[in-house]
């Protein structure tokens, strides 16, 4: 019953309850690219009690979409293009939730206009346009504008809980799933994340579960070693969208991982495998002074977190170790035991960080507050998706495509040239 309560008083808190913060005088005024449904979660709900934070304007391609956005969503300024956003000198920074096949293209021309970016996930279309971003001089100068790809997921304390539970070089098998019940949201064959053309696909979409193997690791992957894809049929992707994929993989250290994502989950399947985590490690030996000579202690572990992309709702971290006391070397067993523990972090103080924060604060809060850190030179909790980090990602994702025998996500045609 408490837990209940508790998730009841922080969603409330989340959407109504949380006072609206007064905003300081050199607020950050943001501008949004598109009228994207996933604007309000992301960025508006995080910004309303952020001190340093302004929603300040829209720009769609129809305007008459953007000014029913705008009054929806309380933003006080529309644009009649998004060249028109960049261009005003009092935007500082921009919100990109555009379509994938998009992405590129729009990073560069607000970093060219002087505007720090949140771009929203995945970064891009592949890896070719992933080096083009992150390594173009826009990005790399030492004055170069912020730019950060939103996996909020990274920057919430259950994530920084998560891996400091992990022995990275002796994780051997890991596991992470995302499975969305598309079909009772809306995600119909229609739907952009399903047009080839706009870079669709499950693999780019629910890209998290990449990143989150990755996470474990702390390692890139050595290689996809299959991909079994679903794919949606034409149009408008001409089957060439994936909306169902299990991918496994191999790492730099010997171990080894499996990706599974749906788009078009059933209710039943979404609500068992959601949003999960899981590390498997190695038998490793560990230090116990209390044992007599000639004897060991062995320790295999096993952490799983559940629900890592909405863990302010709820969450739960499982950490299994089973210890084994055996004759030095690998010998007899002498006893065996296993431990079990349950772990949550919904304030950074409960992963160990002393810095303020609220558990009502989804992960798109604590991906605010580092983004406006950077944004101002401050230090931050240490959370960051480095430019790298994207690039990396971006080469995972191709690497499922090329096991799938699907084509890569095409490079799109605008000419980087042109910024």
């Amino acid at each position: 019953m408490a837990g209940l309560l508790s998730f009841v008083h922080r969603s409330w808190q989340n959407a109504v309850g949380a006072p609206k913060a007064i905003k300081a005088g050199d607020a950050i005024k943001v501008g949004v690219l598109g009228a994207a449904n996933i604007g309000p979660m992301a960025l508006f709900t995080p910004a309303r009690y952020h001190p340093e934070v302004i929603i300040y304007a829209v720009a769609a391609r129809d305007r008459k979409k953007a000014e029913a956005y705008a009054k929806k969503h309380g933003i006080p300024h529309v644009f009649s293009s998004y060249e028109d956003l960049l261009a005003s000198p009092l935007i500082e920074a921009v919100y990109i939730p555009l379509p994938n096949g998009l992405h590129l293209e729009w990073a560069l021309k607000a970093l060219q206009a002087g505007k720090h970016v949140l771009l929203e996930k995945p970064s891009v279309a592949n890896a070719a346009e992933a080096a083009l971003l992150f390594h173009h001089p826009l990005v790399t100068a030492p004055s170069a504008p912020v730019l950060l790809e939103a996996f909020h997921y990274r920057f919430h304390p259950a994530w920084l809980a998560f891996v400091a539970l992990l022995d990275r070089p002796n994780v051997a098998h890991a596991r992470a799933s995302l499975k969305v019940p598309g079909k009772h949201m809306g995600f119909g064959a229609g739907d952009i994340r399903f047009n080839y053309a706009l870079s669709g696909g499950a693999l780019l979409d629910l890209t998290y579960t990449m990143s989150v193997l990755r996470g474990i690791y702390g390692a890139a992957p050595t290689a996809c070693t299959s991909c079994e894809v679903d794919t949606m049929p034409s149009p408008p992707g001409d089957g060439l969208c994936d909306y169902k994929y299990d991918a496994t993989w191999t790492f730099p250290n010997g171990g080894t991982g499996e990706t599974h994502g749906n788009l078009q989950a059933g209710v039943l399947e979404s609500l068992g495998d959601f949003a999960n985590a899981e590390a498997v490690h190695r038998p490793v030996v560990v230090p116990d002074a209390a044992l007599p000579g000639g004897l060991e202690k062995v320790r295999t572990r096993r952490v799983a977190y559940t629900n890592y992309i909405g863990p302010a709702m709820w969450h739960r971290i499982d950490v299994e170790d089973r210890f084994v006391v055996r004759k030095r070397g690998g010998g007899e067993v002498v006893r065996e035991w296993t431990a079990k523990e349950s772990k949550k972090a919904y304030t950074l103080r409960d992963a160990g960080i002393d810095r303020p924060s609220e558990p009502y604060w989804w992960t798109y809060k604590y991906m605010l507050d580092e983004f406006v850190n950077r944004v101002r030179g401050r230090e931050g909790t240490g959370a960051w998706i480095e430019h790298e980090d994207s690039v990396e990602q971006a080469k995972t994702i191709d690497m499922a495509y090329a096991a799938s025998r699907l084509p890569l996500r095409q490079t799109t045609k605008f000419d980087p040239a042109s910024v």
